[in-house]
């Protein structure tokens, strides 16, 4: 099963947006979705602050920054 890491913080309007998005993939595909606030790391801030949300398959490493669409995130779980 494909884990996807979702890098948002609490303050952003776009994750919460990018959140609806990969719930609703969610509901029909089997995959793991470990968000990953970055607030509480500097080095995750310094690497995605500009950038949030991204989305990163945890095996493949293949990152999505937004925007991303349905068909972004489901090349990430097939990848």
């Amino acid at each position: 099963m494909h884990t996807l890491i979702f890098y948002t913080t609490d303050s952003c309007h776009l994750c919460k947006q990018a959140e609806v998005l990969l719930k609703e993939l969610q509901a029909g595909h089997d995959f793991i979705l470990e968000s990953v606030d970055i607030a509480a790391d500097a080095s995750l801030v310094e690497r995605y602050g500009i950038r949030i949300p991204v989305v990163k398959n945890a095996l493949t490493l293949e990152e999505r920054p937004w925007p991303f669409h349905l068909v972004d995130l489901l090349a990430l779980i097939s990848g």
